[in-house]
């Protein structure tokens, strides 16, 4: 049912969690699993390449792990937009995110909020 999974991955202690859930789905559906970081200039410690790439690989370690297919992308710009970006890109089945470490934008709406209004795709949100 779902080819290709799609999970924004950000720097929250809940990441990793979600990533167990989403690794999970894909495993459950034999689908691909997309890791994407949205490189944020606004958002301290989002901009740290160093630190973006080390959680990435972290992520890809324990997904390989468990025999799932598994592709890197990491962009820049405000992350709901581009979360929905990619998943219209690469024909993702389903956006898998979290809420908790999710930033509030200027406007006080939640990133997890505004991908699911503009996704071109269901979103899951695990608590």
């Amino acid at each position: 049912m779902f080819e290709t999974v799609l999970f924004p991955i950000d720097r929250s202690r809940q990441a990793l969690e979600i990533a167990a859930k989403a690794l999970e789905l894909a495993r459950s559906h034999s689908s691909r699993l997309v890791l994407l970081s949205v490189v944020e200039a606004e958002r301290p410690g989002m901009q740290d390449h160093g630190v973006v790439a080390q959680l990435l690989q972290q992520t890809r370690e324990q997904v390989e792990q468990a025999g799932v297919p598994c592709e890197v992308v990491e962009r820049q710009g405000k992350p709901a937009f581009v979360i929905c970006d990619v998943a219209d890109e690469m024909n993702v089945d389903v956006i898998v995110m979290g809420t908790r470490g999710v930033n509030l934008s200027s406007d006080g709406e939640s990133t997890a909020a505004r991908v699911i209004q503009l996704a071109p795709c269901p979103v899951l949100v695990v608590p």
